[in-house]
């Protein structure tokens, strides 16, 4: 079992920097694919970044490529969202999630484990 826990959501300006964080439990993170996901009002939820176990493969989704970047201390249980250079389409909630293998990392079904996420409004 996987616990995960979000935080460093707010309400910033276009043009911007936050920092999203994600705190996990267990013994078991470092062998997990962490991955973040964002959900806009009335919209489904979509990939963003994912990062492996070891932190040597990251992916984006081209929406945020050259502004976000994915990161993870496993010492420290924890995953990281920079993100860079907002814009109000970047608004949304924002959830980490876990997953035990390296297939479809863009695909939330594979994902085990969610956040409760945090909401980024980026206003213009």
């Amino acid at each position: 079992q996987v616990q995960l826990v979000e935080s460093g959501g707010g309400l910033v300006q276009t043009g911007t920097s936050l920092r999203l964080s994600c705190a996990a439990s267990g013994r078991t993170f470092s062998s997990y694919v962490m991955g973040w996901f964002r959900q806009a009002p009335g919209k489904e939820r979509t990939f963003v970044a994912s990062i492996s176990q070891g932190g040597g493969r990251t992916y984006y989704a081209d929406s945020v490529k050259g502004r976000f970047t994915i990161a993870r201390e496993n010492a420290k249980n924890t995953v990281y969202l920079q993100m860079n250079s907002l814009k109000p389409e970047d608004t949304a909630v924002y959830y980490c999630a876990a997953k035990p293998d390296t297939m479809s990392v863009s695909d939330p079904v594979g994902y085990d484990y969610w956040g409760q996420g945090t909401q980024v409004t980026v206003s213009s």
